[in-house]
């Protein structure tokens, strides 16, 4: 017989991990609280991840003289992402205190798709009045909301339960 539906699936963190690397579509099921906060961590670890390129495409946006070539694929691609990272988490089950989580870290990732689109739009201005431009020099990355987001990746991580057998000292 073939897989289950998608709906019932039961999917562990390495296969939460493969499914975030390659798809664009919704993630597959997850059941308790611990699949919860492995599903979030695996979201969060890849919105983390995607950080650095996004902060230096932002920052281009922002240099002064011409805009850089092929800086409105990389906005767009990073905006893309940021954007499905934001549906898969917003469609991932979280119980207790993991929905104030998820809600935080979709709040963090709509800033930085948000961000990458106004950054965009300073930097591809068709007038370029001074106080576009002055916006456009102000712009120098993804900012403090980019060190929320580790954070909040960082807290989730530190409250996980440990996997590993007990040691008494």
């Amino acid at each position: 017989m073939g897989e289950a539906p998608l709906a019932r699936r039961h999917a562990g963190p390495a296969a939460l991990r493969r499914w975030v690397g390659r798809s664009r579509s919704c993630p597959p099921a997850v059941g308790d609280l611990g699949d919860q906060r492995a599903a979030l961590l695996v979201v969060l670890d890849e919105a983390v991840a995607a950080q650095a390129p996004t902060d230096l495409a932002v920052a281009a946006c922002g240099e002064p003289g011409p805009v850089p070539a092929g800086l409105a694929e990389v906005l767009q691609r990073r905006a893309a992402h940021y954007a499905r990272l934001a549906g898969w988490l917003h469609v991932l089950p979280a119980d207790g205190d993991l929905a104030a989580v998820r809600e935080e870290a979709l709040r963090l990732l709509s800033y930085h798709q948000w961000m990458v689109h106004q950054s965009a739009n300073l930097a591809f201005a068709v007038h370029r009045a001074p106080g576009v431009e002055a916006a456009r020099l102000g712009v120098h990355g993804l900012g403090a909301p980019a060190d929320r987001l580790r954070a909040v990746r960082d807290t989730l991580r530190a409250a996980a339960p440990s996997t590993g057998p007990e040691v008494d000292d």
